[in-house]
């Protein structure tokens, strides 16, 4: 088993969409998140870590210590029923239930020892699987640029009913578009948070990082368009609580609309700069993209 995390780290995304929808808004017909007064599009933590659990899943596939607790289809209560077999056939003292139920999670759910969880379906039946605060933690991405949301009519000839399909031979329809759109997020890992609660470990993260570079590559839909992770820049820290606030490394990487540019359409329309000069003592930038 690989040991836990020492460091802390402080990263950033750029990936961007094209023709797309990243994520759609269900209080608003499913249009495009947009900030109501900036323009700027938005792309929530939880869609994020959706992806990012989805392709651990793809890549490690039933593997021992990977499987994902928050999972389209399976109730949060069969999972932690496990825990529960496990105390029942392990004989657990009553006084170490808690404890060595949160562990045995934590030992079989990546995204558990990741993002953390709440799990607390079985009380009732005297067991606290826990609440775990995971070391690893995403912000809202947000656009560069202000984004124009497209409503777009399509049409289709499969129709619904018989009786429809007497009077008519296509219906019509709408999806919502993002003709293009850059987005930033970034995020946190804390080795403190992982050696005190869940084990986050030094091969957890470089999945991490792979999971971040590739969460789009195996996620492709109409819906979604074209989508891509453009640039993942970590800053590791020396120790286990940092060398530096979060918010100095972030302000160090600048992405800007090129000059001649009026409404951006492709990645390169952007440029993006990293200000490596005199990084604070303890502090390395790695560039994983």
């Amino acid at each position: 088993m690989s040991e836990v995390i020492k460091n802390r780290y402080d990263f950033v995304i750029l990936f961007d969409v094209e023709n797309g929808n990243p994520n759609g808004d269900p209080d608003s017909g499913n249009m495009p998140r947009v900030d109501p007064e900036t323009g700027l599009g938005l792309v929530t933590d939880v869609c994020l870590k959706r992806k990012i659990r989805n392709y651990v899943e793809t890549k490690k596939e039933g593997e021992k210590g990977y499987q994902i607790y928050i999972n389209q289809g399976t109730p949060l209560n069969d999972s932690d029923a496990r825990a529960l077999e496990y105390i029942k056939d392990n004989a657990i003292a009553d006084k170490d239930k808690d404890t060595v139920a949160r562990d045995f999670m934590c030992s079989n759910f990546y995204d558990i020892r990741t993002f953390g969880a709440v799990m607390t379906t079985f009380v009732k039946q005297n067991l606290n699987c826990g609440q775990i605060r995971g070391p690893v933690q995403l912000t809202f991405a947000r656009s560069i640029d202000p984004v124009i949301p497209q409503e777009i009519t399509i049409t289709r000839i499969a129709i619904t009913t018989a009786k429809d399909a007497e009077k008519k031979k296509t219906e019509m329809g709408k999806k919502y578009i993002i003709p293009y759109a850059l987005y930033r997020a970034e995020g946190y890992v804390s080795a403190n948070l992982a050696r005190k609660y869940t084990g986050f470990s030094e091969a957890d993260l470089e999945l991490l990082w792979d999971s971040i570079i590739n969460m789009f590559e195996n996620d492709h839909s109409a819906a979604r368009g074209k989508m891509a992770c453009r640039k993942l820049i970590v800053f590791k820290h020396a120790s286990e609580l940092g060398c530096a606030p979060s918010y100095e490394l972030f302000d160090r990487i600048k992405v800007q609309k090129k000059a001649d540019v009026v409404a951006p359409r492709s990645y390169q329309d952007y440029e993006v700069s990293v200000n490596t000069d005199a990084l604070p003592d303890g502090v390395d930038c790695i560039r994983k993209l």
